[in-house]
C-alpha cells in the first residue's frame, strides 16, 4: 500500500512539473493534513501552523519543477515545512502556546478531544495529563535542532533516513541529536518531578 502511495505520489509530481496545476492540487489535498499536523507539533499554534503550510505549499508550488524525485515527496515537503518554520521563528522572538487539550480544526474535520470515561480514574486520568504537560513543556524547551528532530521522530513517525533527508544532514547526526534531546528531557522531567514532591 505504501508503495501505491510513492507511486501515485511520483506520477503527480512528474505532472506537477511539466505544468499540470491540478495534479499539484491533488498532491496538496493529499497531503495536507498530515502537513498541518507536524506544522502544528512544531508550532504549538494553530494560526502560525496554518501560515506555515499555507507558505510551505506556495513553495511546493514554484519549485515543483526542480523536484528531481531523488526522495519520497513526501520527504521534500517536511525539508520545505521545516526550512518554513525556522525562517518564521528567525522572524518572530517567542511564540504564543495552545494548549493539549484543545480540539484542533484541520482540513479534514476537527480532531476531537479526548473525554474521560465513566470507567476512568479522575487521578490516573489528572496523571496522564499531567505528564504530557509536562513532557510538551520540556520539549519546547529544547534547543531547535534537536525540539525538530524530536518531534519528526517521536511526533510524526519519520524513519532516520527520513529525517536525515527531509534536513539534509548524516543518518549519524539524525541519532545522536536525538539520543540528547532524549537524555535532556529525561533531566528536565526528572528536575521538575523533583520541584512537585519538594513543593507538596
Amino acid at each position: 500500500m505504501q508503495t501505491l502511495k510513492i507511486n501515485e505520489d511520483g506520477w503527480l509530481v512528474e505532472r506537477g512539473a511539466s505544468g499540470d496545476r491540478e495534479a499539484v492540487d491533488t498532491l496538496i489535498r493529499k497531503h495536507q493534513a498530515r502537513a498541518y499536523q507536524y506544522a502544528y507539533r512544531l508550532t504549538r499554534d494553530q494560526d502560525a501552523a496554518a501560515d506555515i503550510v499555507a507558505e510551505a505549499f506556495l513553495r511546493v508550488y514554484r519549485s515543483i519543477h526542480g523536484f528531481k524525485g531523488q526522495s519520497a515527496f513526501t520527504t521534500w515537503l517536511y525539508r520545505i515545512i521545516t526550512n518554513c518554520y525556522l525562517d518564521s521563528r528567525k522572524r518572530l522572538s517567542c511564540r504564543p502556546t495552545t494548549s493539549l487539550d484543545e480540539a484542533l480544526d484541520t482540513p479534514d474535520g476537527e480532531l476531537q478531544r479526548q473525554f474521560v470515561s465513566d470507567e476512568e480514574d479522575p487521578l490516573e486520568v489528572l496523571a496522564r495529563r499531567k505528564t504530557a504537560e509536562s513532557l510538551s513543556e520540556a520539549t519546547d524547551a529544547l534547543p531547535e535542532q534537536y525540539r525538530t528532530i524530536v518531534t519528526m521522530y517521536h511526533g510524526e513517525m519519520l524513519s532516520y533516513e527520513e529525517i536525515s533527508e527531509s534536513l539534509n544532514i548524516p543518518i549519524g547526526t539524525v541519532k545522536s541529536r536525538l539520543n540528547r534531546a532524549r537524555l535532556a528531557l529525561a533531566q528536565m522531567l526528572a528536575h521538575r518531578k523533583e520541584e512537585f514532591v519538594t513543593a507538596a
